[in-house]
């Protein structure tokens, strides 16, 4: 599902140029969910950013989903990106004057993969799968922190993406809603998801199927490649 050959990325900077991510080689198959861990400024962010084509590498090939991100224009990308990954980042991100429907539908008016019609359906069958179809029609403010990032998965699963991308997705929660949040990540996975988690957590990357190390930009154990059948149970 994600293949990485010898994938670079560098900066320019007042400094001069910063290499973020150097020779990154690396493959993950459908199904899993990987960890990806580093000190802060070991290039992880940069790393899912160019998994799911936000950003575009300075050398190297990024094939997601069988398709190589580096050749498309940015108008083909975006419409990619759309359909093809799924984003859930620390903060929620939710628009907080839309309510908890209508971020989840929002994702699909983006993309318009699903039928107009079918859409507030669809939320609700996703607010449903997370916990929160009684919520459905609350605005952001009026939900915990956890019920937020919840939100924020239904709304990663709007389009039906095969690939979710999670910038500390749990490092804003107390450990027990963290716990909540990633076992709804695992569940994907298990439904043929593949999952690329960053996070500072040891606890939650030890619940992985297969953890990436970066130091300084590079793959400190780059290991073997992670396949559905090595699947750790939650």
């Amino acid at each position: 599902m994600i293949q990485l050959r010898q994938v670079a990325k560098s900066y320019r900077s007042p400094a001069g140029e910063v290499a973020a991510v150097k020779d990154i080689d690396v493959e993950v198959d459908a199904g899993v969910i990987v960890a990806l861990v580093g000190r802060s400024g070991s290039g992880k962010s940069t790393l899912l950013n160019l998994i799911g084509g936000i950003d575009r590498p300075s050398a190297g090939s990024v094939v997601v989903a069988g398709t190589a991100l580096e050749a498309l224009s940015e108008a083909r990308l975006a419409q990619w990106r759309g359909k093809n990954v799924g984003f859930v980042f620390q903060f929620f991100q939710l628009l907080p004057t839309l309510t908890a429907a209508e971020n989840v539908m929002l994702a699909m008016d983006f993309a318009a993969a699903v039928p107009v019609a079918e859409r507030r359906p669809r939320a609700m069958r996703l607010l449903d799968d997370v916990g929160l179809s009684a919520h459905a029609d609350k605005l952001p403010a009026t939900l915990s922190g956890g019920e937020q990032q919840r939100v924020a998965i239904a709304r990663a699963l709007a389009n039906d993406p095969p690939v979710l991308l999670a910038d500390e997705p749990t490092g804003n929660l107390d450990s027990t809603t963290a716990a909540a949040v990633f076992g709804l990540l695992r569940a994907q996975a298990r439904a043929g998801k593949t999952i690329v988690v960053v996070t500072h957590d040891e606890a939650i990357a030890s619940l992985t199927d297969r953890t990436l190390r970066l130091v300084d930009g590079r793959l400190a154990t780059p290991g073997a490649p992670a396949t559905a059948a090595a699947a750790v149970p939650a």
